[in-house]
């Protein structure tokens, strides 16, 4: 019996990796497909099944990081493919979506508005890969994005269409609104605007039971009204850059020098981030 399994062992090719090690891969792999298939949809004007598989391809994105870090799995192939996957679902497939929905009114202006969310989406990520290999980054990047997140942008962009569904207003889908709307998010998202991070807010120990309660709360009205909470949440959030904007300025004085990179826990970007980072050998 110990013989046979030496034997097994003997034949095991060399490099040959467990099957759960690219679990993190397959879910950036789903929501690649996610965006790709929003865009099939979206050509045949089924608007809310494009925009469910854009929040669907953000959801996805949360999770392979996540499972990269469960897993322990580090991998370049990974961290490529997910720059690759994030600019088709959240630059090139809203953008596409935007024009065929609203902007293809103003035909070549339109167009380049469409252009421009792309574009920004892809520098986002290139400048995000960039700054991978920066030995030191500001102290306060800890608590905060540099601009607009890419899912983020994404569903920014797409809140006058999620808007639309709940309302039937002309405005929400007037191509200058629209446009305003997608040329904001794009300048934003390549932007070094200070924009706050969940991922380090601490909830005090005298307030999560109404964390707990006000989670409930939003987790009921997404289920009885998704695309107006979406929407919602997306206005709250671009009210909420000032602030950060202030708060940014008030961790820059308190802490005007800055960590090396090793000292510094992975919190820039969604999971994105955290996934480039644990994959990425060191």
């Amino acid at each position: 019996m110990f013989k046979n399994r030496r034997i097994r062992r003997a034949r095991r090719p060399l490099g040959a990796r467990p099957i759960y090690t690219f679990v993190p891969n397959l879910i950036t792999i789903l929501s690649l497909c996610a965006g790709f298939t929003a865009i099939r949809y979206a050509a045949d004007q089924r608007w809310e099944l494009a925009v469910t598989l854009i929040a669907a391809a953000v959801v996805l994105d949360g999770l392979d990081g996540r499972a990269a870090r469960m897993l322990n799995v580090t991998s370049k192939l990974g961290a490529e493919l997910d720059s690759l996957a994030d600019s088709l679902s959240f630059g090139i497939a809203p953008a596409m979506i935007l024009y065929w929905w609203s902007l293809h009114n103003v035909q070549g202006f339109g167009l380049a508005i469409a252009l421009l969310l792309a574009v920004c989406c892809a520098l986002r990520l290139a400048r995000f890969n960039t700054q991978l290999d920066d030995p030191e980054r500001p102290r306060w990047t800890l608590f905060f994005f540099q601009g607009i997140p890419a899912p983020g942008g994404a569903a920014l962009a797409l809140s006058p269409m999620m808007a639309s569904f709940v309302v039937d207003a002309a405005l929400f889908r007037h191509w200058s609104f629209v446009g305003v709307v997608t040329v904001f998010t794009a300048l934003m998202m390549v932007s070094r605007v200070p924009t706050f991070s969940i991922k380090k807010f601490r909830v005090p120990p005298g307030w999560q039971l109404p964390a707990l309660v006000a989670g409930a709360a939003v987790a009921a009205l997404f289920f009885a009204m998704p695309w107006a909470t979406i929407a919602g949440a997306c206005l709250i959030y671009v009210l909420t850059i000032p602030f950060s904007i202030a708060a940014a300025r008030r961790f820059q004085s308190r802490d005007g020098h800055v960590q090396p990179a090793e000292e510094i826990a992975p919190t820039q970007e969604d999971d994105h981030v955290v996934d480039m980072q644990r994959r990425q050998p060191r």
